[in-house]
């Protein structure tokens, strides 16, 4: 029997269907807890072409999660570790690794050619940024988000609304993986899920996993959903995001991060204000200037832009400027 051929005795493949998955291209954002199971699992069932993009590296606290790295990796780039590791599974996939992060300079570039894309970063703002991406280029995307013993994977853009038409706002609170916690099954099950969805996709399946939102609670073993077919996409101007390099001199810049946590700000006439000053008497942009408001993650510059929006109707962008580098 050959590879694929469990999968082929499925009606819902068969040799066609493997045809079909062998000639996909897939993006795949993030090689790290819910990444190593999709990609596992992507590879294993003949994705002919995978991107993995990552620019983080393997640790040792990684590892109770991220199972396709072992000790002997740490200190390596996932990407470049995953891709090395996942060839031994399946020499018939063309794996290529891309040691960057995904912004809104070369995410456009990154989606060329490519037939869905993969979401398994730990970060909304990388999450926003795709989802953007792909509803204007008409892609699928499979997004998934897990914290401590819960979590949700959808398929969102493509034929579906985006991300931004169901999940319109930001949590009231960040929390991540590395502040809140994780347990590695949970992020294998979701990360499992999303592959499932990418075969499902390109299978043509019916129902479609594009629409459809699964939730999973490990406390109370309850296992939700819903699909969000007819959702609209949010009217007015939404919030994108964009790199500290373009900024323009001309705008209104405030770096929403204290001194003690980013001693250099994102612009050198970068303003220092926090969430709570943006009222109808606190930072006001002049008419016509562009507000840029920066923050670690991008949620605090999302929180202060809805502020800003109730009394300024100007043009306004956000930028995660990521973890400050630790110096001496």
């Amino acid at each position: 029997m050959s590879r694929y051929g469990r999968q082929e005795i499925l009606p819902e493949c068969g040799p066609e269907g493997q045809r079909r998955l062998g000639a996909t291209h897939a993006l795949v954002v993030g090689a790290g807890g819910l990444g190593c199971p999709a990609l596992q699992y992507l590879v294993a069932g003949g994705i002919g072409r995978i991107t993995i993009v990552d620019d983080d590296k393997v640790e040792l606290s990684n590892l109770h999660r991220q199972t396709l790295y072992r000790e002997d990796q740490t200190g390596m780039n996932k990407a470049v570790a995953v891709v090395e590791n996942l060839r031994r599974l399946n020499s018939e996939c063309s794996l290529s690794a891309v040691n960057a992060s995904l912004t809104p300079d070369n995410v456009d570039s990154l989606l060329g050619g490519v037939d869905i894309v993969v979401d398994c970063a730990d970060s909304f703002a990388v999450s926003y940024i795709l989802s953007d991406a792909c509803h204007a280029f008409g892609l699928p995307l499979i997004s998934a988000s897990a914290l401590g013993l819960s979590g949700y994977v959808g398929g969102f853009c493509g034929t579906a609304p985006s991300l931004r038409a169901v999940f319109p706002d930001l949590p009231a609170r960040a929390a991540t993986c590395a502040t809140a916690g994780i347990m590695g099954p949970v992020v294998g099950t979701l990360g499992s899920m999303q592959a499932q969805m990418v075969f499902n996709q390109r299978l043509n399946l019916n129902p479609s996993p594009l629409g459809q939102i699964i939730s999973l609670d490990f406390t109370t073993y309850r296992l939700g959903g819903f699909r969000f077919e007819g959702a609209p996409e949010p009217l007015g101007r939404g919030l994108g995001f964009i790199t500290p390099r373009t900024i323009h001199p001309d705008d209104f810049v405030v770096d929403l991060r204290g001194d003690q946590e980013a001693p250099i700000p994102a612009t050198p006439g970068a303003m220092r204000y926090g969430v709570d000053q943006f009222t109808p008497n606190g930072p006001m942009p002049k008419p016509g200037q562009r507000a840029v408001l920066c923050c670690r993650s991008g949620l605090r510059s999302w929180q202060a832009a809805r502020r800003l929006q109730s009394y300024w109707d100007g043009d306004i962008v956000l930028i995660a400027m990521g973890d400050t580098p630790v110096t001496d």
